[in-house]
């Protein structure tokens, strides 16, 4: 397998040059350019896994306008931006390049410390690059709505949770479901793999019944164990314009003996922004019978004030891009600070999702947000390593 290539687009020639030596220390093949027109003439087709080093403030074709440009190519490289510009501006051209479905690894301002930029490369490079593209090509091979429907019927698919605490106690508060496939083949593959091949081939429907029922099932099963904490799970736009779906999930908790106060559906905001009227329809019904219900995502969305206003919503999830960036990030931070402080005044409780350190939790606690979720707590787990992860909690093990 060739090594990666990194591409260095600078408009001063000294920095190209310092840091093309850097990236072959890093392992990869350097390529520098000092304009953007160069840089088009010369480079038509990018190798996987390559890297683009691209300085927003360029002359004649500043950073934006390449992004843009990129963003209409295929198979583009992931891109580390740097500016001599403030904060502010890199955020914004982040936000910018994430839109267009470009790929950021890393933003800094000029100068780029040398010691950053190649640890930053080195990590970018997984060890087992070429097992890992084998298993990609080998996966694209396997999911197909055929296989899905399967992996459905075999039971293949498999629930991980992931737990919330309450942030001032320290103790359980809730569960989040989270599907995978336990694939015989592959090994485990994470939904984004496999979520656009279940929406594009109408299985959305089947799949969130399988994931409810066995969410369902399983914290009956805990109840009766003595663990009390709601369990939620994601549901999608299609599902909230299912007209029959309330009724069903009253059956199925109905038979399942267990109040609906244990169960809480979580809805992004872009679910929201089909069809208003069935939507609402809908989630009030869910809440008539007893459900609760979360705004996932918070804050990435649209109509955000809106969608609050117009839903009877009991809990606010801020997104895991401001949490995991806000001791960091002072943008972050007060965006996560003003969600708490939304959502507390709309009567919601509040979930920061994404913690990674302790310091995040300090501060989500300073300001007075109610429950944590992330990876600093627990990654997503099996429902008997839950059950040892929560034993070791109460053991003051966490």
């Amino acid at each position: 397998m060739t090594e990666p290539t990194i591409y260095l687009l600078d408009d001063e020639e000294a920095l190209v040059d310092l840091h093309c030596e850097v990236a072959e220390m890093a392992g990869f093949s350097a390529r520098g350019f000092t304009r953007a027109s160069q840089f088009f003439e010369q480079v038509v087709n990018f190798e996987t896994g390559s890297v683009l080093v691209l300085d927003l403030h360029m002359p004649e074709m500043d950073g934006i306008e390449v992004m843009r440009r990129l963003a209409q190519m295929h198979n583009t490289p992931a891109l580390i931006l740097v500016s001599g510009h403030d904060a502010g501006v890199l955020h914004s051209a982040e936000k910018l390049c994430k839109a267009h479905g470009l790929e950021v690894i890393g933003s800094f301002r000029k100068p780029l410390s040398l010691d950053v930029f190649q640890e930053l490369l080195e990590q970018y490079i997984p060890a087992g690059m070429p097992a890992e593209n084998a298993a990609v090509s080998s996966l694209s091979k396997e999911i197909s709505k055929s296989s899905l429907q399967q992996a459905i019927k075999k039971e293949q698919l498999v629930l991980h949770y992931q737990p919330q605490v309450n942030i001032a106690t320290g103790e359980l508060s809730g569960i989040e479901a989270l599907v995978r496939w336990q694939h015989p083949n592959i090994g485990l593959i994470y939904p984004d793999s496999f979520l656009s091949v279940v929406e594009h081939n109408g299985l959305m429907s089947e799949l969130t019944h399988w994931v409810i029922d066995k969410a369902v099932r399983q914290e009956q099963q805990w109840q009766r164990q003595g663990l009390h904490a709601t369990m939620s799970v994601n549901i999608s736009a299609l599902d909230i314009t299912g007209l029959m779906l309330p009724e069903q999930l009253a059956e199925l908790l109905n038979d399942n003996r267990l109040d609906s106060s244990h169960l809480t559906l979580e809805v992004t905001e872009r679910a929201l922004m089909g069809e208003l009227v069935t939507s609402l329809d809908i989630l009030t019904r869910f809440r008539l019978k007893g459900l609760s219900l979360s705004i996932d995502d918070f804050g990435t969305g649209y109509s955000s004030l809106s969608q609050l206003h117009r839903v009877p919503f009991t809990e606010l999830k801020v997104d895991r891009s401001f949490v995991s960036n806000m001791d960091s990030d002072n943008e972050a931070c007060a965006i996560v600070k003003t969600c708490i402080i939304l959502g507390h005044e709309l009567n919601m409780l509040v979930v920061a999702e994404g913690v990674e350190n302790k310091e995040q939790l300090n501060m989500l606690e300073s300001m007075g947000c109610d429950f944590a979720q992330g990876y600093h707590i627990a990654k997503p787990m099996t429902a008997g390593d839950f059950i040892h992860w929560n034993e070791s909690v109460q053991q003051g093990g966490r």
